[in-house]
């Protein structure tokens, strides 16, 4: 029987084809195969113990419903990390937790662009932005960004026809970082323009040549957004926050109490406990570091060497236009053959996508390792390098 319940054009938004990749992976390895996991960005540590023990603690007590900008005193908490990494004194009371970044990307755009509104993003970048976007009747407005500047944006490059610029330092999939003063010039440029700018600061904490600079570090008009899901290895709990100006706090607050009435109150509590684990996170960062180090020295020698320098994050972003045309063919090649998952860059860049993969280092280190062992066989066999 076809449906007859009407669709919004809205609601025609694409694929989040990282997603499609581990589903195509789940279905080998039901089927008996080994994996090796380079698709997602999803640490494969858990929660600090702290964090797990502060919850465990807490479930003899109700957990319901807390404000709707987040508990108190985790607001004060995540103001305490402002200080310690930034230098940045912080009013709690700019601070909102969220169900996520996700959610706080869905309350940013709400609260700063009307139906109709074009922002401007960099490309390659966080997919979901586009189809966020796209969902509230905004208008993305792509930024071709080169890798000769590490595939971040130039000031001259920022359209004076937009509502809103999104910044991504780290970035995804490329884990390049903003430097000040690269931050400062380009929120000059848009407040020059007249435009909305959110910072996207998720990777924070995830950085190999020296700290990540924020953008509160340069200017207060600016919508900042992070989470725990990538630092503390909390993705699962739905947990993360924005810093809004002062005169935005009170439109976040509406929208929040209506949109989400508050964030998880588990993991609120669970988040409370993680910023006390920062020793925990940090030796997880050590193992990152050593991944990156096997994947800068042994991808250039199977194939991958155009790649830009993966500063933060967890993501090695690769130019594979010598090797293929279409590398969602590509990739479904090597999950075939090598067993190992990767994206396609059609997830992070529509025009250029089809020309890049983007690796995950975010597993252990045997994981990485075995996985680079599997490539080297596999692009052996293809005849890209000597076995």
């Amino acid at each position: 029987m076809t449906g007859k319940l009407r669709k919004s054009r809205r609601g025609e938004v694409d694929p989040f084809i990282v997603m499609d990749v581990m589903e195509a992976a789940r279905k080998a390895e039901a089927a008996g195969r080994r994996v090796i996991h380079m698709e997602v960005g999803q640490p494969s540590t858990p929660a600090p113990a702290g964090a797990r023990a502060a919850l465990a603690d807490a479930l003899a007590e109700p957990l319901g419903y807390t404000v709707a900008l987040g508990l108190p005193e985790l607001r004060q908490g995540i103001a305490g990390l402002y200080r310690r990494w930034y230098g940045v004194d912080l009013d709690p009371a700019r601070v909102v937790v969220t169900s996520g970044s996700s959610g706080a990307f869905l309350l940013a755009f709400a609260a700063l662009f009307d139906a109709g509104d074009r922002v401007a993003l960099p490309e390659p970048g966080y997919p979901s932005y586009r189809q966020i976007l796209r969902a509230m009747s905004l208008t993305p407005v792509g930024i071709p960004t080169l890798a000769q500047d590490r595939y971040q944006p130039r000031p001259d490059q920022v359209p004076g026809d937009v509502a809103g610029l999104i910044l991504a330092s780290p970035g995804n999939p490329s884990g390049t970082v903003l430097q000040r003063g690269e931050l400062a010039a380009l929120t000059a440029r848009a407040a020059e323009l007249g435009i909305g700018v959110i910072s996207d600061e998720i990777y924070h904490g995830l950085s190999y040549e020296g700290r990540c600079t924020s953008a509160l570090e340069v200017t207060d008009d600016v919508v900042v957004i992070n989470s725990f899901s990538k630092y503390f290895s909390m993705t699962g709990w739905r947990i993360g926050w924005m810093v809004v100006p002062e005169s935005h706090i009170r439109t976040i607050e509406r929208l929040a109490q209506n949109m989400f009435i508050c964030p998880p109150h588990a993991s609120q509590i669970a988040a409370l406990a993680a910023l006390d684990c920062e020793a925990e996170a940090d030796r997880n960062l050590a193992v990152y570091a050593e991944n990156r180090r096997m994947m800068l020295e042994r991808l250039p020698r199977m194939g991958f060497g155009r790649i830009a320098p993966p500063e933060g994050a967890f993501y090695i972003y690769a130019d594979v236009s010598d090797l293929t045309a279409d590398s969602l063919k590509f990739c479904a090649e090597i999950l075939e053959k090598a067993g190992v998952a990767v994206t396609p860059g059609l997830d992070f860049d529509p025009l250029r996508g089809a020309r890049t993969l983007r690796f995950s280092y975010a597993r252990g280190a045997a994981d990485i390792a075995e996985g680079l062992d599997r490539l080297e066989a596999f692009m052996a066999a293809r005849g890209a390098v000597p076995r």
